[in-house]
């Protein structure tokens, strides 16, 4: 059985981008080695609202401490109001 979200309103369902480090000599440290939280994420779906200005697929930058962490069948979300969102990516 796959679980499917699909946000309300002005909601947008995000799925946080890990992101590596590596010190000077080369060592990659796990995200749990640092205090900052990611602020970039890929869209996975909008809710209805018109002023919602992103789709699925948009990689985005957010607030630090923006929205609602949601964990289903194993992997991380982030549900976010359309306001905690600060940016699209384009590359």
């Amino acid at each position: 059985m796959s679980i499917k979200i699909k946000p309300l309103g002005d909601n947008v369902l995000v799925q946080v981008r890990k992101q590596e480090k590596t010190t000077e000599s080369g060592i990659v440290l796990p995200d749990t080695a640092s205090d900052e939280k990611p602020q970039i994420g890929e869209v996975i779906a909008c809710g209805d609202d018109e002023k919602i200005k992103v789709t699925a697929g948009d990689k985005i930058i957010f607030a630090k401490y923006g929205g609602t962490e949601v964990k289903v069948s194993d992997e991380e979300y982030l549900i976010l109001k359309a306001e905690d969102i600060l940016g699209k990516i384009e590359e």
